[in-house]
């Protein structure tokens, strides 16, 4: 076998043998019978705006639902964490965090997490202009945050975001 070939054999090699866990793990992923029924998801995310006791509890039934996200259609995807943080509901973002919900940026700031959200903003400027769900802004989310998010709605307001809402 010459060099070619055997550097050729070696790649193409490698690469199954990296890729085969990932093409099963695909599998597992999007097996349909493993799916979360689409009511209980609904059902979740809407509570997660703002009944704590139905959460927490719908959540000890299924934990799977902590990573859930509703589609409400036109690209409106949201979870239950992010309809805890557009309502102004720290208890149960809080609750969910702890559980290891995935955050963002829209939920640190009605929590008021200054120093995350400015850090990223100076990364990433023009994300100041992004929508969250059903598009409502940043300002809109530290509106929400009241006293522990004053700062942030300031900084956003001299950034030049005046609007709580933008069409998606």
């Amino acid at each position: 076998m010459n060099r070619k070939k055997f550097l050729s054999n070696t790649l193409l090699g490698t690469a199954g043998i990296i890729s085969a866990p990932l093409v099963s793990f695909g599998k597992i992923i999007t097996d349909p019978a493993a799916a979360l029924p689409p009511e209980k998801v609904k059902e979740f995310v809407t509570a997660g705006h703002t009944d704590f006791e139905k959460t927490k509890q719908m959540l000890e039934e299924t934990p799977g639902l902590l990573y859930a996200t509703w589609d409400w259609g036109g690209g409106d995807f949201e979870t239950a964490l992010e309809g805890a943080g557009h309502m102004g509901n720290k208890e149960i973002a809080n609750y969910l965090i702890e559980k290891g919900a995935r955050t963002n940026l829209y939920v640190l700031t009605m929590l008021g997490k200054t120093e995350l959200v400015k850090s990223y903003l100076d990364l990433f400027p023009n994300y100041l202009f992004a929508r969250g769900p059903h598009g409502l802004t940043l300002l809109h989310h530290a509106q929400k945050g009241g006293e522990a998010a004053k700062e942030l709605y300031d900084y956003f307001q001299s950034k030049g975001l005046k609007d709580t809402w933008l069409k998606l």
